[in-house]
C-alpha cells in the first residue's frame, strides 16, 4: 500500500510506448504503405538506432551483439559487456525476462528504465542508448564502464602481493593501515599511500560527481535510495557514474514512504527504525547512505563489518555512535563533511545543496583523477 501512496502522483510510463521513445524512427518506416503496423512495431521492438561518440545511427540487433563477459547479477536479470560486431563498439547490456510475474518486479523494470531515459541529461548518470525486445526479454543498452566502487576499492587498498581471492573463493582480510607517521616528510594529509591507498582528493571528485547526480535526480523529484559502491561505476577516464535506479522512487511533496527499498547495510537509521512522528523520509536519507559509502572507500572497510550478523549490524546502525574516519589520517575539512553526512539526527543532516558548497567538495571537485584510476585498474 505505502508504495502506491508513493507512485500516485508520478508512475513510470507503460513499458512499449517507453521503449518506443527511446528510439528513432526505423528507417523509411514513415511511408512504408506496404507495411503493416504490426510489422513496424516488430521492427521497433527488435532493432534500435544508437550514437556512440563519434559513430551515428548505428543500428542494433541482437544477432549482431556478442557476449565477452557477464559484468553481474540481480534479482530480476544479469548485466553482460557485449560487442556490436559491424561497428566494434561494446556496450553494457541488462536482460531482464518480460515474463515477471511479480507486480513489483515489473514497477522495478520500468523505473529503472524510466530514470535512465530521463537522466540523459547527467553527466553523471549512466547513459542510456536505448532498449529492444527479444525472444521474451527486455535488452537495456547502457554505457560501458571499467569498474564498480566496490571493486576499485578492493583493487586500491589490497597490497601487490595479497591475492584478490582465497583459494576457496572468501574476499582477504584488507590490512588496517595505522595513523600517518610521514608528516615529517611533508607527505600531504590524506594523500600518504601507504596509509591512504585511495587520495583525498580522488575522493573528494569521486564525492562531488556522485553529489552532482543526485542532486540531478533530486531535480526531477526522484530519490535514489540505494546508494553503495556497487551501484557507483568508473572508468579510466576518471569518470564517475551512478547506476541502478530500480528501486528508486518519486518524491510526493519531498517525502518518500516505501522504507523496505533499499539494501539495509546502507540505510539511514530513521529508515531502518523509523520515527512515530515522522511519516516519510527524505533525501537526507541518501546523504546517509553516501556517507557510509565514502567512508568505506576511503578506509577500505565497510563501517559495521564488526557486528556480528545482519541484524546487529542494523541494531548498530540504529543504537552505536555514527562511524567516523580514523584519527589523524585525513584532513579536518574531509573528517567534517563525513561527520554532516553520518549525523544521527536526520532534522541536522544537510541536503544535497549545503554540501556541494562544503570545502571537502569546493577542493577537490575539479581534480584529474584519471592517471590514478588507470594505476589501479592496470592492477
Amino acid at each position: 500500500m505505502s508504495s502506491l501512496i508513493e507512485s500516485k502522483k508520478k508512475r513510470p510510463p507503460k513499458l512499449g510506448p517507453l521503449i518506443r521513445e527511446a528510439q528513432p524512427e526505423f528507417p523509411g518506416s514513415a511511408n512504408q504503405n506496404d507495411a503493416t503496423s504490426d510489422d513496424r512495431d516488430r521492427n521497433l521492438e527488435s532493432t534500435v538506432k544508437v550514437d556512440v561518440g563519434d559513430q551515428k545511427d548505428i543500428l542494433i540487433t541482437p544477432d549482431d551483439l556478442v557476449v565477452i563477459k557477464q559484468l553481474g547479477h540481480g534479482q530480476y536479470g544479469i548485466v553482460e559487456k557485449v560487442r556490436h560486431k559491424v561497428s566494434g563498439c561494446q556496450f553494457a547490456v541488462k536482460r531482464v525476462p518480460l515474463s515477471l510475474g511479480d507486480v513489483n518486479a515489473r514497477q522495478s523494470l520500468l523505473m529503472d528504465v524510466d530514470i535512465l531515459v530521463k537522466g540523459t541529461k547527467c553527466k553523471n548518470i549512466i547513459k542510456f542508448y536505448g532498449a529492444l525486445i527479444w525472444e521474451g526479454d527486455l535488452w537495456i543498452l547502457m554505457e560501458l564502464m571499467d569498474c564498480s566502487l566496490d571493486k576499485f576499492y578492493r583493487l586500491a587498498h589490497r597490497k601487490e602481493n595479497t591475492p584478490t581471492e582465497s583459494r576457496h573463493g572468501l574476499k582477504p582480510e584488507l590490512d588496517v593501515a595505522a595513523p600517518c607517521s610521514h608528516l615529517a616528510q611533508n607527505i600531504d594529509l590524506g594523500n600518504c599511500d601507504v596509509c591512504n591507498p585511495i587520495p583525498e582528493k580522488v575522493l573528494g571528485f569521486i564525492t562531488a560527481d556522485i553529489l552532482n547526480a543526485l542532486s540531478y535526480l533530486y531535480s526531477i523529484k526522484v530519490i535514489h535510495r540505494d546508494i553503495k559502491p556497487s551501484n557507483i561505476l568508473i572508468n579510466q577516464l576518471g569518470v564517475i557514474k551512478l547506476c541502478d535506479f530500480g528501486i528508486s522512487g518519486y518524491l510526493v511533496n519531498s517525502v518518500a514512504r516505501t522504507y523496505e527499498a533499499g539494501c539495509r547495510p546502507y540505510m539511514a537509521p530513521e529508515r531502518i527504525d523509523p520515527p512515530r512522528d515522522r511519516s516519510g523520509y527524505d533525501i537526507k536519507s541518501d546523504v546517509w547512505s553516501l556517507g557510509v559509502t565514502i567512508l568505506e572507500i576511503a578506509t577500505g572497510r565497510y563501517p559495521y563489518n564488526h557486528a556480528r550478523g545482519f541484524f546487529e549490524q542494523l541494531k548498530s546502525i540504529c543504537t552505536d555512535k555514527p562511524p567516523r574516519l580514523p584519527p589523524g589520517r585525513f584532513s579536518p575539512e574531509f573528517e567534517d563533511f563525513i561527520n554532516q553526512c553520518l549525523n544521527k539526527d536526520y532534522q541536522s543532516r544537510p541536503k544535497y545543496d549545503i554540501l556541494g558548497t562544503h570545502q571537502f567538495i569546493l577542493t577537490n571537485k575539479n581534480e584529474d583523477i584519471s592517471g590514478f584510476i588507470r594505476k589501479i585498474l592496470s592492477k
